[in-house]
């Protein structure tokens, strides 16, 4: 069941104060963040969030509280029934200034199942049935690689949807993996009349500013490897991507679609949407089936126009040298820092909709010689082998 939580602690004055922005043009700060808080077994993050001591979480807080997002969604954040993680990260390290940074106040979040860690039943690997490749989303335990969205405004939480059950075969031109030895589809028929195409969940997430609102749609793709020649990730990576694509464009493409709790169809024309996320894919580099983020990249609904960016990713991929020296993209856009191969890739994404121009945003990645580099780091990184990107959206009156 998907949960949105408020701090009982402020006063109705203060909660009308968020809810009822100036009614003027209003500029957002949104984020997204693989902060890679995911743990090896069930309850460890819980455990680590419980006493506001754990170095990593604490280094993540304050990456977050540097930046001081108004919305941020967080991916590779384990999901704990009951959202206890999500209000441990929040109560013990996001409220606690850390290291001279400022708090940062985070009144409602909604997080929800995901399906990572939860059996399929059967062999999807062609292997053994069980383990991590047999969910319906590579993970060791339910809702590992789970997420989080944190929001300073109010979360319209009868107006969710989530996608986490909608089954890959009921996408039309689905790209379904083919054995390259056998001409055959890689999974069966009985497969596919479970095998979900989300390998976390996608999530629409209406945001209250005033009287507007705002669509945060979050997701986190699969990685395009570690399947070999049949690309069976790599083409769900494609098509987990599709699935916003056709979401926003709303109408006839977007009427195959069906959320949780049987809705069916996508954004309605004239609906403002943030896309938030880790997407996997690079628009030059990496292993993503050609032209996978470009389906959001060039979207006619989608405003790409602003390339958040930063010095440091310039200069790690000077430092790093080898796959970093064949890349067709520039260094400045990259947002992780990957190791050979595929090396430093732009795989984290904010994408507003059309009217609603960018004003400032960048990627969190110091240079060297900055006292804030230390947040980020080399290998084995203190924070995350990804970096918070972030950009400032201003929404017309």
């Amino acid at each position: 069941m998907a949960l949105t939580l408020a701090a009982g602690a402020l006063t109705r004055s203060a909660r009308d104060a968020i809810a009822t922005p100036p009614s003027k043009d209003l500029d957002v700060r949104f984020a997204t963040f693989n902060a890679s808080l995911n743990r090896n077994a069930a309850g460890d993050l819980v455990r680590d969030l419980s006493t506001g001591s754990n170095a990593q979480a604490r280094t993540v807080a304050e990456i977050i509280q540097r930046v001081n997002p108004d919305v941020l969604l967080i991916n590779e954040f384990d999901y704990v029934e009951g959202g206890r993680a999500a209000e441990l990260f929040r109560d013990n390290y996001l409220r606690v200034g850390q290291n001279g940074a400022a708090s940062v106040e985070y009144p409602y979040f909604f997080t929800a199942p995901v399906n990572t860690g939860v059996p399929s039943g059967f062999d999807l690997n062609n292997g053994v049935i069980g383990g991590g490749d047999d969910a319906f989303g590579f993970g060791l335990f339910p809702g590992q690689y789970g997420m989080v969205v944190y929001s300073k405004h109010p979360i319209d939480e009868g107006a969710i949807r989530t996608f986490q059950h909608f089954l890959w075969k009921d996408m039309p031109g689905a790209l379904l993996p083919v054995d390259p030895a056998t001409g055959q589809g890689w999974y069966s028929p009985e497969e596919l009349d479970v095998f979900r195409l989300s390998s976390k969940s996608h999530w629409d997430v209406p945001i209250t500013l005033g009287r507007r609102t705002i669509h945060v749609l979050a997701a986190h793709p699969t990685p395009p490897t570690f399947d070999g020649a049949v690309d069976r990730n790599g083409t769900r990576n494609h098509d987990e991507i599709r699935l916003w694509a056709d979401y926003v464009t709303g109408g006839k493409a977007a009427a195959y679609l069906y959320d949780d709790a049987g809705m069916r169809g996508g954004l309605k024309q004239g609906e403002r949407f943030v896309i938030l996320g880790d997407y996997n894919a690079d628009p030059l580099d990496g292993d993503s089936v050609d032209g996978a983020i470009n389906q959001l990249l060039d979207h006619p609904r989608i405003d790409n126009s602003f390339l958040p960016s930063s010095e440091g990713a310039v200069e790690a991929a000077a430092l790093q040298g080898r796959d970093n020296l064949t890349h067709r993209g520039n260094p400045a856009y990259d947002t992780a820092d990957f190791s050979e191969p595929p090396g430093n890739l732009r795989v984290d994404y904010v994408l507003p909709s059309r009217g609603m121009p960018t004003v400032d945003g960048g990627v969190f990645w110091p240079t060297r010689e900055d006292p804030l580099s230390r947040l980020t780091g080399t290998y084995p990184f203190p924070s995350s082998d990804h970096r918070l990107v972030w950009k400032d959206v201003r929404f017309p009156h």
